[in-house]
């Protein structure tokens, strides 16, 4: 059990998190055995970096936390066992993992969360999880910006070759004559 100085501390070190996190997603992991939430965790962690975090805390804590944040709109989901997975960075990528663990688990659910200062649901959060990573966004965006350079450098180079061509079919066609 925890005291009212331990539960005071949860109260505001997740209040921090709250401010800080780009989507909050909310789940119930009733039913789900501990290898399984064991497995959760473990795709969280490798995926997110350092930048995702997954916790099970007390609805009343969480609510408490919630007061007066942009959160407290999803304060009706922190009912039953309630896990949180937060993203402090790219909220895609903790969505897939989430949704992809859900449609393995079927115990497992969605119950809404927080993107951006926004509540979500758990079908808004399947459509987010169909998304290109900000990874994925990246690479992309290096390719844009990269392939107009590198056509330029082919059409730079093409009519050079031509004419090398050009002259050596000349040089070769004045050896064959004399």
């Amino acid at each position: 059990m925890l005291t009212r100085a331990q539960k005071e501390e949860q109260i505001s070190e997740f209040r921090g998190k709250f401010a800080r996190a780009s989507s909050i997603y909310v789940a119930d992991y009733r039913g789900l055995d501990v290898p399984a939430v064991s497995d959760l965790r473990n795709k969280i962690h490798l995926d997110g970096a350092g930048d995702y975090e997954y916790r099970v805390l007390k609805n009343t804590v969480l609510r408490r936390a919630a007061e007066g944040s942009e959160v407290a709109e999803i304060s009706e989901c922190f009912n039953g066992p309630t896990a949180l997975a937060i993203s402090y960075g790219d909220p895609v990528g903790l969505a897939k993992v989430l949704t992809n663990f859900a449609k393995t688990h079927e115990v497992f659910e969605l119950k809404g969360g927080i993107l951006e200062g926004r509540a979500v649901t758990p079908e808004e959060i399947g459509t987010i999880a169909t998304l290109p990573t900000l990874d994925e966004l990246r690479g992309k965006l290096v390719g844009l910006i990269q392939a107009p350079a590198a056509k330029l450098a082919r059409l730079m180079k093409a009519p050079s070759g031509q004419l090398a061509r050009v002259v050596e079919a000349r040089r070769k066609s004045l050896e064959e004559a004399g």
